[in-house]
């Protein structure tokens, strides 16, 4: 079983995004929704995670995550999407915490990230 770590990278009255980590390396991310008594989500990971994978992942961010919000919710409905980050696009052009040094030249498509 993963050690999943959630750093939340924004947070509104009704909604939360949290970058998931495993192992030290950022493998999805989670964006959660509260209206009413449901919990929504979107859940983006790595396209080889199993269903076994996925369903711990759900179990994790129910536990963890959504549980602090309301344990007595009604129901946590749940949209997996699977496949890889491409990138951050930003009005701004770039990061502002983002350094020239952390852009790396991806070997696959020859892109700077």
């Amino acid at each position: 079983m993963a050690t999943y770590v959630f750093e939340r990278e924004t947070r509104t009255p009704n909604s939360e995004t949290f970058v998931i980590e495993a192992d030290g390396a950022e493998i999805g991310r989670v964006d959660l929704h509260y209206s009413g008594s449901t919990a929504y989500a979107t859940l983006c990971v790595p396209d080889t995670f199993d269903d076994d994978a996925i369903e711990e992942l759900i179990s994790e961010v129910d536990e963890r995550l959504v549980m602090s919000w309301d344990p007595l919710r009604d129901d946590f409905i749940v949209t997996v999407w699977a496949g890889r980050e491409i990138g951050v696009f930003s009005e701004s052009g770039e990061d502002e915490d983002e350094d020239e040094d952390d852009l790396f030249l991806d070997e696959e498509d020859g892109r700077r990230r």
